[in-house]
């Protein structure tokens, strides 16, 4: 069965899905319906949130996704009506959003920082690889 899911910057190296941080969880929204995607994408676009592209998706996929991340998948349900506040945040975003550019800028700096660990173990590696040139050049 395929679910639509809301994803920003798809098919780019900067990908990401919509989600929601709902009482220490992060909580991914697997709409059921097209249309019911279509609106929230529009209304997070009404809160001059970046457009996300709606995607269908397998759902098992998609679940098997979201628990291997650590993420809750949280099926919304065409015809779904809100019970509670939290459920309320299934069919319209909070008025405040994480900012994207934040985002953004933490994932760029979470590259560089890997790079020069990488860039560090390389040099290490040179270095004990010429301390064992030198070993052994002393036998």
């Amino acid at each position: 069965m395929a679910v639509f899911v809301l994803l920003f910057d798809a098919g780019s190296d900067q990908e990401g899905i919509h989600s929601l941080e709902l009482n220490g969880r992060t909580v991914v929204l697997l709409f059921e319906e097209r249309d019911d995607a279509d609106r929230y994408a529009g209304l997070l676009e009404a809160q001059d949130f970046p457009v996300p592209t709606v995607e269908p998706l397998d759902r098992e996929e998609m679940e098997l996704f979201c628990s291997e991340a650590g993420y809750e998948a949280r099926l919304v349900t065409k015809g779904f009506l809100p019970e509670t506040a939290e459920d309320r945040l299934l069919i319209a975003p909070p008025e405040r959003n994480m900012d994207v550019a934040k985002w953004q800028e933490e994932n760029q700096l979470q590259e560089t920082n890997q790079a020069q660990e990488l860039d560090r173990q390389g040099e290490q590696d040179s270095e004990l690889e010429a301390f064992r040139r030198k070993l052994e050049g002393l036998l």
